[in-house]
């Protein structure tokens, strides 16, 4: 390698050769819709994605990114244009969706609103014709599971969103599935009850060790459970790993940005050498390591720098960079700061720690303190 270039090589995909111990395996998978004036919409465009028995695996990406057409083709709602989805091998594209033992749960929990909740629990099992004492037995075990005990007798129009929710995960649990769906199933929900009922949805799924597939374009929902998130943008998987290094080790910029909302600050290389990239900002140099530069680069190129809004710390102390508040948002465990430097804006996010928590208002004087080993080099 020389002094002055250097390519560090990011994979955004898995290897797409099929794991032998791989659950469900899709491949080169295609979905174009087409309306009727000819014009076609790319809505999938060839992914492929291996998923192992028991894993919880998040498709994440903002709207319109592809994944709830990817769950639909997976549960056989929508049929491939190309590729192949397979479970343990055997080809399911011709498989109707209620043979495939793949339940899905919903975001409108789409419960029968004139049934008990016992017999909305019930229905996939009276479908499947099984004996009073089976579904009793089911039903029973399902609802200690998802703590619905006590609540069999009432409707759906006298639970909660959050009991509500978690009835539809009893309805899909008592068939004992294949494999388990979710299309954004807390978007309905409010703030401190999505947290709980994710943490519950995870503690079940593991229990079980089902096999779950989960769509959101909720950040914290996926870094908090699951496994292996698979971040999706226009169609196409931008990375796929666990949480951590999709969080940490983010492929390109635009999962950068979607995951932990990074800063990109403008930057300039001004040597690349044994020591690493130096990168100058605000006027100061900052070496940041070879492995964390994800493209070639050369002195003198334009790149951005991305670092997350919780690497840095901001004081009016002595400082790499020195700004004023544009705007400060306190959130109680932290404070949220946009602070304005050489025609930049950044956001830091200070944790508000101890009894005493001092804040820094709009116009003040600050400076920010930027750890090179925190940082990413993406070229512009």
């Amino acid at each position: 390698m020389s002094d002055t270039t250097m390519t560090t090589s990011h994979s955004p995909k898995e290897d797409h050769t099929p794991m032998e111990s791989a659950h469900l395996n899709v491949s080169d998978l295609v979905k174009v819709f087409r309306d009727g004036s000819g014009s076609e919409t790319r809505a999938v465009d060839g992914i492929s994605l291996d998923i192992e028995k028991g894993e919880f695996v998040t498709l994440l990406g903002p709207s319109g990114c592809g994944k709830t057409t990817t769950l639909r083709m997976i549960a056989g709602f929508e049929q491939p244009t190309a590729g192949e989805i397979r479970v343990h091998g055997t080809n399911i594209n011709p498989v109707p969706p209620f043979e495939r033992n793949m339940p899905m749960v919903f975001q409108s929990y789409a419960l029968f609103p004139h049934l008990t909740i016992f017999d909305n629990i019930a229905y996939g099992l009276k479908l499947r014709k099984a004996s009073r004492e089976v579904i009793r037995n089911e039903v029973a075990v399902a609802s200690q599971m998802v703590n619905l005990v006590g609540l069999e007798k009432r409707y759906p129009g006298e639970l909660s969103g959050g009991q509500q929710q978690r009835v539809a995960l009893a309805r899909a649990l008592v068939l004992k599935p294949e494999i388990i769906l979710f299309d954004e199933p807390l978007s309905n929900l409010d703030a401190k009850l999505r947290i709980q009922t994710r943490t519950e949805i995870k503690r079940v799924q593991h229990m079980l060790g089902i096999t779950a597939i989960y769509v959101t374009h909720d950040q914290a929902e996926a870094l908090s459970m699951s496994d292996k998130i698979v971040v999706m943008n226009n169609g196409k998987i931008m990375q796929v790993g666990p949480p951590e290094e999709v969080y940490n080790h983010p492929a390109d910029p635009f999962v950068a940005d979607f995951i932990g909302n990074a800063n990109f600050l403008e930057s300039q290389v001004a040597a690349v050498d044994e020591r690493g990239v130096t990168v100058t900002i605000g006027g100061k140099e900052f070496v940041i390591d070879r492995s964390r530069a994800y493209a070639e680069v050369a002195a003198g190129d334009d790149v951005y720098v991305t670092v997350k809004p919780e690497a840095m710390s901001i004081s009016q102390e002595p400082g790499d960079l020195t700004g004023r508040v544009d705007v400060n948002s306190f959130v109680g465990a932290v404070t949220e700061y946009k602070v304005e430097f050489d025609g930049q804006f950044i956001t830091v996010i200070h944790s508000n720690t101890g009894e005493t928590v001092t804040l820094f208002h709009m116009d003040d004087e600050v400076t920010i303190h930027l750890n090179p080993e925190y940082c990413r080099v993406y070229k512009r």
